[in-house]
């Protein structure tokens, strides 16, 4: 049996590229993550390795969507060895049933953990060169502005409720209670 596992890294990424490539591929069932691949909790994965026996093949539409560890894919590929699991990347051309698709797939999964170093360096550098020159260097700037927090303050003395003031300063609930915690609120 051919089992698909597809993964982005946020909710907000779509997942209809890699589908559309293992249902080409012929999997018979196809398994998705909406998470990043440096959680090693990922229920998709999970239930794909749950329904995978010998001889099935696990089948990722590239080597990245299965993990950013080189530890982690390793290990994962050696427990698939171990059940009698192949593991194929269609847009990688591996296939780990073949002595030179387990070579490639080692190199690949190198190549995966250097470039996640690697952004992550380069972040690191970003924030301390922000930092060095009298910048924040943490994130994004807040979607609270002055302006917003000014007229929520307004509203939150007026009596509104934090979900009516969110709105109508356009921004989630969640970053309203953020920046108004209840405990600094008082009763309302």
């Amino acid at each position: 049996m051919l089992i698909g596992y597809a993964r982005v890294s946020t909710q907000d990424q779509d997942l209809a590229l890699q589908i559309d490539a293992l249902t080409a591929a012929g999997c018979d069932r196809i398994c998705t993550d909406k998470i990043s691949g440096a959680k090693t909790e990922r229920p998709g994965l999970s239930e794909a390795m749950n329904l995978a026996r010998n001889g099935d093949t696990l089948v990722i539409w590239k080597l990245d969507r299965l993990g950013r560890s080189m530890k982690g894919l390793v290990e994962l590929s050696a427990e698939l060895s171990a059940r009698g699991v192949e593991l194929r990347s269609l847009t990688d051309g591996i296939d780990t049933a073949t002595p030179t698709g387990r070579l490639l797939f080692h190199i690949l999964a190198s190549i995966a953990e250097m470039e996640r170093e690697l952004i992550r360096e380069r972040t690191m550098a970003g924030l301390l060169a922000a930092r060095g020159k009298g910048g924040r260097g943490k994130g994004r700037k807040s979607v609270l502005t002055p302006k917003k927090r000014a007229t929520a303050t307004k509203l939150l003395a007026a009596g509104d409720r934090p979900q009516d003031i969110a709105e109508a300063i356009g921004v989630s609930v969640a970053t309203f209670y953020r920046h108004f915690p209840a405990s600094s609120r008082g009763p309302i």
